[in-house]
């Protein structure tokens, strides 16, 4: 009897020196690189209210965290987030079959953009990438797993609206 009362008393310690040691790492925020960032689709200008905002529609907790690993926090003096003046859906027009909710904002959604495109690349995955003032590719974020609704507000908050869209 006293053997198996040592052996829990001994399970309990070390579970508990396991927590201790570990709580830590789980508590702090761990940083990506940026090129760990750039291969799950995100860069290093992401902003950590948008991985909040992000984490709203996107019910995918290692994604999420995979975001607040990569993300900028969010300065008191800017009085607007980030936005761009356009959007290129990238993905492998081969693999968009596995992609039902891209392929109906794609027939349904995507002229509500007008700066919206949307390019087949060879075994691409599922991407959007963001432009800046001049055109030029600035963000690239994944969208593997996006539902359509979450594709359309995501566009709206985050590319600015031309003429033809007010």
């Amino acid at each position: 009897m006293g053997l198996v009362s040592m052996s829990w008393v001994s399970y309990k310690v070390v579970l508990l020196l396991l927590v201790a040691v570990s709580l830590p790492v789980v508590l702090s925020k761990e940083q990506l690189s940026v090129k760990q960032c750039e291969d799950l689709g995100f860069t290093e200008f992401a902003l950590c209210s948008d991985c909040k905002t992000f984490a709203e529609y996107v019910k995918d907790e290692e994604l999420v965290s995979d975001c607040l690993k990569c993300c900028t926090e969010d300065s008191d003096d800017s009085t607007s987030k980030v936005t761009y003046s356009g959007a290129i859906l990238e993905v492998c027009m081969r693999k968009l079959v596995f992609y039902p909710e891209l392929v109906g904002f794609i027939e349904e959604d995507k002229d509500k953009f007008p700066t919206f495109k949307v390019q087949y690349i060879f075994n691409s995955p599922p991407k959007l990438i963001m432009l800046d003032d001049e055109g030029q590719p600035k963000d690239t974020v994944r969208v593997d797993n996006w539902k359509r609704e979450h594709l359309l507000q995501f566009l709206r908050e985050k590319v600015k609206p031309t003429s033809e869209q007010e």
